[in-house]
């Protein structure tokens, strides 16, 4: 009985260590969208001309889309939690496995 328990263990502990690497992996590997930098070329010496654009990036004609990439960092958060939940519930199961082999 221990050793199905702990067999089984091993295998759910597996398969959440491989959802984990594979979706690090697939956000690694996802492009970022850019999007067209409104305050390319602007001086950044004119704060009253341009107030938008001061103290941003005027250097780069595209930027990173903030919105993907935090949409992205919480969709990943969001299944990392999951995958956690999973490994919790994975231990609980072990140990009244093991409380019920040890009575």
């Amino acid at each position: 009985m221990f050793l199905q328990i702990a067999i089984g263990a091993i295998g759910i502990g597996i398969v959440i260590m491989i959802g984990y690497l594979l979706v690090a992996q697939v956000r690694v590997a996802l492009p970022t969208p850019q999007v067209e930098n409104d305050c390319y070329g602007v001086p950044s010496d004119n704060e009253s001309a341009y107030p938008n654009c001061f103290g941003e990036d005027n250097t780069s004609e595209y930027i990173n889309d903030s919105d993907f990439v935090s949409g992205v960092d919480s969709t990943q958060t969001t299944i990392f939690s999951g995958l956690g939940l999973i490994a919790v519930g994975i231990i609980v199961l072990a140990a009244f496995g093991l409380i019920n082999v040890f009575k």
